[in-house]
């Protein structure tokens, strides 16, 4: 899971490595859910996970995923006789195993594994999903901290290259062509990143 080295690329891995190592597990996706307003699908095995994660996420309330906002595991044992599973029944899933990755006040992000029969995951799958999830969620930060680091250093070099262009033209020492910079984003409301882009891909 840490050799993608992105966020994507680890949830990418995450779903497929799920289906493998969970007992039970037929299909598998990551989806991010938001207090309020529909979720998203990040990360799925096939048409099917997908189908299931774009259900699951699209009112922003209403399906079993509601209840991860106050426990770490739901699990789903048959769908046809879970209110909360009735859209998993409609695809032919009876069963989910919906663990979660992160958690703050408005957002979650799940992972879950599915099955077609009814009762497919029990404690001992439980147990394997949430150790699995835990090594899930430290790739996941580990690759969101290099992406972050990675843009920071792009950003860098973005705003040194706009700097050395306003030397140039304006016949600035560094600290004056910055500041210079650092006005002209202020007065036209611009983040400085999106400015210093601007004016490189200009020149």
């Amino acid at each position: 899971m840490h050799e993608p080295g992105t966020p994507h690329g680890t949830l990418s891995a995450a779903v497929r490595l799920a289906v493998r190592l969970m007992p039970g597990a037929e299909h598998a996706g990551v989806s991010v859910v938001e207090r309020g307003s529909p979720g998203l699908s990040l990360a799925w095995t096939d048409e099917l996970a997908r189908s299931a994660e774009a259900g699951q996420t699209a009112g922003g309330h209403g399906s079993h995923l509601d209840d991860l906002w106050t426990t770490p595991v739901r699990r789903v044992e048959d769908s046809a006789a879970d209110d909360a599973g009735r859209l998993l029944a409609g695809l032919g899933l009876r069963s989910a195993l919906s663990l979660r990755l992160r958690a703050d006040r408005r957002r979650l992000t799940v992972l879950t594994a599915y099955a077609r029969g009814p009762r497919a995951f029990d404690d001992a799958a439980t147990r394997i999903g949430r150790l699995f999830t835990a090594h899930v969620s430290i790739a996941l930060d580990s690759a969101t901290v290099r992406e972050q680091l990675t843009e920071a250093m792009h950003t860098r070099d973005l705003i040194g290259q706009a700097t050395g262009i306003i030397m140039e033209r304006l016949g600035m020492d560094a600290g004056a062509a910055f500041d210079n910079l650092v006005r002209a984003s202020q007065r036209e409301n611009v983040k400085l990143r999106d400015l210093a882009r601007r004016i490189v891909d200009t020149a």
